[in-house]
């Protein structure tokens, strides 16, 4: 279905290229102003519902900056999700240099959405009271789509799941990436058969917690091999991601703690302390602690 697919969209890009070819070169001197039913752009790019969704629950203008800055930061939870999930199926089929330029990529749009915090670094606490309370009990930590991203790095933990059992497609699809294995397995389980020595896998709806033969297999991966080699390549644009992540985290505590101090949060966590506690959580702990030995 998915070669049908791309074939497809290969002869429309084809079919439409010849049309272009064949049009008067005038034509190019201008952009074409008229069109049989709305424009292309909004046709592919949806614009007009994107705007849609943009739907302040107050008339405090700061409140569409906190909105919209929010739903760009989702958008970019689904690409990377998306994203992931192919270096995973690379990964499992030992496709070992694509899996590691998709990360890569994933490590740009990291960049981008850590960036996304400067649009509410003006933020008051005085501007986020004004609106707070509309937020009732909403809050980023019920994000399903971020939910995906920390179990796919091995941060699992089912009642992180529970707040969306009145969701039931979003609760099953969460309960679905609990049991399936992590991108960190899919890793791990490369270096098993590329004849690292590994632990036996454990069940995959639990916490990944450090495991000496994995800092092993590391600490071997650094000291004897380099750049070029792909497994060399692999460690590290997967503590890019490790560092980009963290900083994700970083910037996220940084603007509640600016915006609201050491208050509740309104989905009934400890707010500032919750954030400080997963802020110490290492993402692929062993790519970090094995520096200590190298």
């Amino acid at each position: 279905m998915t070669s049908r697919r791309r074939a497809g969209g290969g002869r429309a890009r084809s079919l439409e290229g010849r049309v272009r070819a064949q049009q008067p070169v005038a034509d190019h001197v201008a952009p074409t102003l008229e069109f049989a039913d709305g424009t292309p752009y909004d046709h592919y790019v949806a614009a007009q519902a994107l705007h849609g969704l943009q739907r302040p629950l107050t008339d405090v203008p700061e409140e569409r900056a906190f909105l919209v800055t929010t739903q760009v930061m989702e958008l970019y939870f689904g690409l990377i999700r998306s994203e992931w999930w192919l270096a995973q199926r690379l990964l499992d089929a030992d496709e070992v240099v694509p899996a590691t330029a998709v990360l890569g990529r994933s490590v740009r749009y990291f960049e981008a959405l850590n960036a996304s915090w400067a649009a509410l670094s003006w933020l008051t606490p005085a501007q986020f009271n004004a609106f707070r309370d509309a937020l009732g009990e909403a809050s980023g930590f019920q994000s399903a789509m971020y939910r995906h991203l920390e179990f796919l790095l091995g941060n699992k933990s089912e009642p992180l799941t529970r707040p969306h059992r009145r969701s039931p497609k979003v609760y099953q699809e969460l309960l679905e990436a609990l049991g399936r294995p992590s991108l960190y397995d899919s890793v791990l389980a490369l270096l098993a058969r590329r004849g690292y020595e590994m632990p036996s896998p454990g069940d995959p709806a639990e916490e990944y917690v450090p495991k000496p033969l994995v800092e092993d297999a590391w600490v071997e991966v650094y000291a004897e091999r380099g750049p070029g080699d792909e497994l060399w390549a692999l460690a590290e644009t997967l503590t890019d991601v490790s560092e980009r992540f963290s900083d994700w985290r970083y910037r996220h505590l940084m603007s509640v703690r600016r915006s609201m101090g050491a208050k509740p949060g309104s989905g009934g966590s400890s707010g500032l302390t919750w954030l400080e506690r997963s802020l110490r959580r290492d993402v692929f702990p062993e790519l970090w602690s094995a520096r200590t030995r190298m």
